[in-house]
């Protein structure tokens, strides 16, 4: 074998160990995340199930305003200076970005 095929499997053989090491690592990385994408995976299965059922979420929201009315519109006051303090602060952002 000539030296450069020689060198040339030398390289190949060490960056295909390198490649394994990394997926090693990668999955040992993935693996630490599996919690936190597994209540990711909940959260989205639940907001997939609330929006083929907008009637159940419509109801409670009818049972808590018979219930706690205040609390509702106190909950729901905040909720819209919430949304709206974040369409501010979002299009104060994007001002700034599109300055630059």
């Amino acid at each position: 074998m000539n030296p450069k095929a020689l060198e040339l499997a030398l390289k190949r053989q060490r960056l295909q160990v390198e490649a394994a090491a990394q997926r090693v690592m990668l999955l040992q990385t993935l693996a630490s995340a599996a919690p936190a994408l597994g209540i990711a995976d909940k959260a989205g299965a639940g907001w997939r199930w609330v929006k083929a059922h907008p009637q159940w979420l419509a109801a409670l929201a009818a049972l808590l305003l018979v219930a706690r009315p205040r609390g509702v519109l106190r909950w729901t006051r905040r909720g819209f200076l919430l949304w709206r303090s974040a369409r501010k602060a979002r299009s104060a952002i994007d001002a700034l970005l599109s300055a630059r």
